[in-house]
């Protein structure tokens, strides 16, 4: 088969050659339509399934990745429609890895690497601390945007310049700015989570003092003392979640009984927010005891003076004189004298009884709750067999009724109410079973699909139009039935050979028998005018034969 190949592609080329210039160029432009015509089927047929390597980034983010892919030799698309960067299915994850390399995709806005770059020489306190609070921003953001509702974010702090004095210092403060995905949104509990976060990173900056609004400035964090819409939120997430614990309970008392299809409950709780702040300083005028005790007293007396004020005084005593008992001893008050004055000084504190009494309500006061409660048919069986429904008693009621007033803590002074009936519940019919998915929905089955309509294109292809062509081209065409080849002279194109001469006798018969010459058909006492006429009609009948013929000619000619 190997030595037969150029064999026929030579043979293909003679007949392409034998062609006219027009067919010709058809059946090349054919030939290539073909083979563009094969070569899109099977890339589409063998084109992998692409998947959404990234979706929503930034425009710098997918520049970059697609400098990564094409230095890493990763085919990659963008969508037009949404442009997300696609890759194929099949490497999706080598992709991402690539990226995450590269440290793509780059969160927005900047964090502390921008405390590495190079500050240079001379570069001021202000600076430095305006690069420190942009980058301090930048973090927090980051923080923010990895909440899966919060596209993106940016952060603002006012952080004052501190004095050295505590009565002129100014609390810092700090603004969120988040960008919601699509169709998402932020309960109470993710805002708080934001505010306690960006509070608890900036030094001595409080939660009140920490606003967030979404990007169509909706206000999403409630100062401290703002007015009732928080508040009354919270007001309803707490009836709620009580009403919710209160209809626990009576399910779960009631479902052993009746099943847990076979009741509806309903509460409703009234609850008083109302808060209350009262101090009370009473007095008991019966009750009253000493609290302190002060005394003092005070006492002088005329002492004896010796001697004389002056320089006297300083002279040593004379000598001492022993004087009788008899004759010098006296009592105490005869030498000392009585006092001259005397002073007593007493202060009595007391205290009378007084209570001091500061009452704060609690925030939430369950003033009047009621139940509604309502218990299907009893499930029972007929003579037959037969599912029969049985309304339930009045005594079977009554103790359903007592057990949900326990459950719930029923007060008749406050005003409760509870309500217990017995209705019949509407059949629902059984839920059919979701189908199976189909084979043909399945991934994989569609790319096999898809690359076997590529197969059966492309084979249709070669033996429908390319197999029939190259055949065409291969075969040599043969002259018409009953027409002979024109002798004509070679000296003189055109001019027809002399009747009998050897050249129009033997060698116009070479390119076959089917070869013969006019004048041997004709008979050698032919005329010019005859032969000439034949020779006509023979080149408006068969004008490829004439030319076949011709080029034989040319051929032997240039041998």
């Amino acid at each position: 088969m190997a030595d037969n190949l150029p064999r026929t592609i030579s043979k293909q080329f003679a007949g392409l050659g034998r062609l006219p210039a027009q067919r010709q160029f058809g059946t090349v432009l054919g030939l290539a339509v073909v083979l563009a015509l094969a070569v899109t089927v099977v890339m589409w047929g063998l084109r992998p399934g692409y998947q959404v390597l990234l979706s929503g980034a930034a425009e710098r983010d997918i520049a970059q990745a697609v400098t990564v892919l094409s230095r890493q030799n990763i085919p990659h698309r963008l969508d037009a429609r949404s442009g997300a960067l696609m890759v194929p299915a099949t490497r999706v994850a080598e992709a991402r890895l690539n990226l995450a390399t590269e440290g793509l995709p780059r969160a927005d806005g900047v964090g502390f690497e921008l405390l590495d770059q190079d500050s240079g020489i001379g570069t001021s306190r202000m600076v430095e601390t305006a690069r420190y609070q942009r980058a301090l921003e930048g973090e927090i953001a980051r923080s923010v945007t990895t909440l899966n509702s919060v596209e993106r974010a940016r952060v603002h702090l006012a952080l004052p310049r501190q004095s050295v004095f505590v009565r002129d210092r100014i609390k810092p403060g700090a603004s969120v700015i988040v960008h919601l995905h699509p169709g998402r949104m932020l309960d109470d509990a993710q805002v708080a989570g934001i505010v306690h976060l960006v509070a608890s990173s900036v030094p001595e900056l409080e939660a009140e003092r920490v606003t967030v609004i979404d990007q169509r400035g909706q206000l999403l964090s409630q100062m401290a003392g703002a007015a009732a819409g928080g508040l009354t939120a919270q007001h309803l997430d707490y009836t709620r979640r009580l009403e919710d614990a209160y209809r626990e309970r009576i399910e779960d008392i009631l479902a052993p009984l009746v099943g847990p299809d076979g009741m509806r409950v309903q509460v409703t709780a009234d609850i008083d927010f109302t808060q209350i702040e009262s101090t009370r300083e009473s007095f008991d005028p019966e009750r009253i005891v000493l609290r302190s005790e002060q005394t003092s007293e005070e006492e002088s007396r005329n002492p004896v003076t010796g001697g004389v004020p002056g320089a006297l005084t300083n002279q040593p005593p004379g000598a001492a004189t022993v004087v009788m008992p008899a004759q010098g001893l006296m009592n105490d008050e005869q030498r000392t004298g009585d006092p001259a004055s005397r002073s007593s000084r007493s202060t009595r504190n007391f205290e009378v009884d007084r209570e001091v009494s500061h009452i704060r309500q609690a925030p939430a006061t369950l003033s009047r709750i009621s139940v509604a409660v309502v218990v299907d048919d009893r499930i029972g069986r007929g003579e037959g067999g037969e599912r029969l429904r049985l309304p339930r008693d009045a005594a079977e009621m009554a103790y359903l009724q007592s057990l949900v007033g326990e459950a719930v803590g029923f007060n008749e002074a406050r005003g409760d109410r509870i309500n217990v009936v017995n209705a019949s519940f509407r059949e629902v019919a059984e839920p059919e079973a979701l189908e199976a998915r189909p084979l043909w929905e399945e991934p994989w089955i569609r790319d096999l699909a898809r690359q076997g309509m590529a197969a059966l294109g492309l084979l249709l292809l070669i033996l429908l139009v390319l197999r029939p062509t190259l055949r065409q081209l291969v075969q040599l065409p043969a002259p018409a039935p009953g027409r002979a080849m024109p002798a004509m002279a070679g000296g003189a194109p055109g001019l027809p050979e002399p009747p009998g001469s050897a050249r129009a006798a033997g060698q116009l018969g070479q390119p076959g028998d089917e070869f013969q010459s006019l004048s041997d058909r004709g008979g050698a006492g032919g005329s010019l005018d005859d032969e000439l006429n034949r020779v006509r009609k023979v080149a408006t009948d068969d004008p490829r034969l004439v030319a076949q013929v011709v080029r034989t000619w040319m051929n032997q000619d240039g041998k």
